[in-house]
């Protein structure tokens, strides 16, 4: 106990006390955990593998993960950085195994319906018709954009830009110095403006100002 006790007052109050309750095995604890970044850890997943079954294949193995390793989390980040460093490490073993086998495999016909679909939520209801086809282009158009791109960027871009997590942050979950992460998002930045204005000048401008800090 005074080991554990000495771990968690590294974390936040609230990180310190969730922690105490998952390693009791509560069942409030664990919905809680997953309430809270079940939404997020998709969405950041889907980004990097592009195909919403792998995405939620990949998410159930990422908290699997987190219960199987609480035992041996040692609070020197927070559990959000913690996460999130389980979920990059799963998603880039799905894409190695997708490139060696996936590939070889023919792609169902409705493949790219399914996959447009998770896009709805992100299209505002009250967009008129021709609206919601346009703001739909414009993901795609970034979607495809992002997925060219060197995969280190990409993965810094996502979590800086779509994730909204904060420097630091991405530091302690790519476990990289800070000036890395900023040469990174930089880097990516430069590389999706350079893509989207060949491809589509008229959102260069607009994609690259997700954040400016």
């Amino acid at each position: 106990m005074p080991e554990f006790q000495t771990i968690t007052t590294r974390l936040s109050g609230s990180d310190a006390e969730l922690l105490s309750r998952l390693r009791e095995q509560s069942s409030e604890a664990f919905e809680e955990l997953v309430d809270t970044y079940q939404g997020p850890v998709f969405g950041f997943v889907y980004r990097l593998l592009e195909d919403p079954s792998e995405a939620s294949d990949v998410t159930q193995e990422v908290f699997l993960k987190v219960f199987r390793k609480l035992r041996e989390f040692r609070g020197e980040c927070s559990l959000k950085t913690w996460v999130y460093r389980i979920a990059i490490h799963e998603a880039s073993n799905r894409r190695r195994w997708f490139f060696r086998h996936r590939l070889r495999e023919k792609p169902m016909e409705n493949e790219r319906e399914e996959d447009g679909s998770q896009w709805e939520n992100l299209v505002d209801q009250r967009d008129t018709p021709y609206e919601a086809l346009h703001r739909r282009e414009q993901i795609e158009l970034i979607t495809q954009a992002l997925r060219s791109m060197d995969e280190r960027l990409r993965v810094a871009l996502v979590l800086r830009d779509i994730e909204g997590l904060s420097y630091n942050e991405i530091a302690d979950t790519l476990q990289i110095s800070l000036g890395t992460v900023k040469s990174r998002i930089l880097r990516g930045r430069e590389a999706l403006k350079a893509r989207l204005q060949r491809q589509a000048p008229e959102l260069a401008p607009e994609s690259c100002a997700l954040q400016t800090e």
